[in-house]
């Protein structure tokens, strides 16, 4: 479905991604791993369209959509859910999916997508008229995920979904995650939270200063020593 191909980004003079290769198959969870700075959330950015690869080519099935803009990679079904969230802030929930449709016309179809997304995560039904602002942390994570929803994404790229979220609602975060996959959107994860990231992965690999290190089905990286050492506190 994505296949990226000795892709490089620069940021002037820091070579932030270097070579790196690798690929997203349909229906499936693929979890990018490493340490802050190793050049994930760079990764996604650069699917996005965000920032300029140096070197490189970059394919969304079948098609190269290496240097398209960022709207226009919406549009072939691609979504990305920001590190931090990136809520609209004075804007009401309701309005803040009304956003992410912004590419749809069909607005009989906009409308059952909200009821979806309000099934997908009930909290943000109840606080529909809210301010986004006003919601918590893990509130803003289901409204950012509902966002990127909101435009039927046959690939949605998550970046961070867990950070500084409690434990109980990061479970739930990385259950709706599986529960969206198994409705039929592809997902690519970036995700500090290795041991959580592997546990629902279908492959991985591993970043380390803009390179990919290792890579495997998750359950085997999972295992592997090295990975258990740097990424899993073992």
């Amino acid at each position: 479905m994505l296949e990226i191909e000795n892709l490089s980004v620069n940021y002037k003079a820091i070579k932030a991604l270097l070579n790196i290769s690798c690929r997203v198959d349909q229906g499936e969870i693929v979890a990018l791993i490493g340490a802050n700075g190793a050049g994930k959330t760079t990764t996604l950015n650069a699917i996005s369209g965000i920032v300029p690869p140096a070197a490189g080519k970059i394919s969304f099935e079948g098609e190269e959509i290496t240097r398209m803009s960022p709207h226009k990679i919406v549009m072939k079904g691609i979504s990305q859910v920001p590190e931090g969230r990136r809520v609209f802030a004075k804007m009401s929930v309701l309005e803040n999916l009304e956003m992410g449709a912004y590419i749809r016309s069909d607005k009989k179809g906009i409308v059952a997508e909200i009821d979806r997304i309000f099934q997908l995560f009930p909290r943000l039904a109840e606080r529909r008229k809210q301010l986004a602002k006003t919601l918590s942390g893990g509130e803003q994570q289901m409204l950012a995920m509902g966002r990127a929803l909101m435009s039927r994404p046959r690939l949605i790229l998550l970046d961070e979904p867990s950070m500084g979220l409690a434990p109980m609602l990061v479970e739930k975060i990385f259950e709706i995650i599986q529960e969206i996959n198994r409705e039929g959107t592809t997902v690519m994860l970036v995700e500090q939270n290795a041991h959580m990231a592997l546990s629902i992965a279908h492959r991985a690999y591993v970043l380390e200063t803009g390179e990919v290190v290792l890579q495997g089905p998750a359950a085997e990286l999972a295992a592997n020593p090295e990975v258990r050492k740097a990424y899993l506190g073992e």
